[in-house]
């Protein structure tokens, strides 16, 4: 039976975004799969379908989206979080069940200021190539910045596999490889800040732990209740283009 600690960390944790690299797939392809796996056992590990602003109109008025350029967006100064905030926000604030937009930032300094507008921000944690994925310290500290200002967040990109490990970072034959952070790694180092870098940096998934109580990494701890609130307010998701390979991974693990 699955740990009610693991099912919480999982829950709506992996936002699909099958149209973009490396998977790229077309329109007709990624709504096709994003309907498969709402209707399959695995549905409540599944998130929103993110999509370009441009194709949104495209997607089915039942699919939770995520849209990029208005859902998620970017800023490279202050100046663009305060434009950012100002083109968005409705007259008197984000009403309830609208969620305020991901802002992906690289300067973590930005995140004082996505505070002030109650913003959401979003962190980059791999790519095509090796040098586009940050150090565990990058993703440590930008976890860290966030919580001292109250900010929540999601991941995109390069989060396939649960656990921190060395792998193809395309699916093209010749692909290069690189070591990619984990998504179970990113997540549980959310819930033990104090030790992110280490639980980061962790490739054995022996590491982790999950029963119905808790889940804990080498023997450090965060009780189920608190992983929920965790998950609802601070660690919210992360993009990824491929759901099949995470839940893939997860039930290799022994973990579904």
């Amino acid at each position: 039976m699955l740990a009610r600690s693991l099912e919480t960390l999982l829950a709506r944790l992996i936002d699909y975004a099958g149209l973009f690299p490396p998977a790229a797939l077309s329109m007709d392809e990624a709504l096709a799969n994003y309907r498969r796996y709402r209707d399959g056992d695995d549905a409540w590990m599944l998130g929103r379908f993110v999509v370009p602003a441009a194709r949104a109109v495209d997607v089915p008025d039942d699919f939770p989206v995520s849209v990029i350029g208005v859902d998620e967006v970017k800023a490279e100064t202050e100046e663009d979080v305060h434009r950012i905030a100002s083109e968005r926000r409705r007259p008197g604030g984000w009403p309830g069940g609208v969620s305020p937009p991901y802002v992906e930032i690289t300067d973590i300094d930005l995140i004082e200021h996505i505070s002030v507008h109650n913003l959401r921000a979003k962190i980059r944690t791999g790519g095509l190539t090796p040098d586009a994925f940050p150090s565990s310290a990058d993703i440590a500290n930008f976890m860290r910045r966030c919580a001292e200002h109250g900010v929540a967040f999601k991941a995109t990109a390069g989060l396939h596999h649960p656990v921190r490990c060395v792998r193809p970072l395309t699916y093209a034959a010749d692909a290069p490889r690189g070591t990619m952070h984990g998504f179970v790694n990113v997540f549980m180092a959310a819930a033990l800040l104090p030790r992110a870098e280490a639980i980061l940096e962790d490739d054995d998934a022996s590491a982790f732990a999950f029963d119905d109580d808790a889940a804990s990494w080498r023997g450090h701890a965060v009780r189920t209740d608190d992983l929920a609130l965790l998950r609802d307010q601070f660690a919210i998701s992360f993009g990824s283009c491929s759901f099949e390979e995470p839940v893939n991974d997860l039930k290799e693990l022994g973990w579904l």
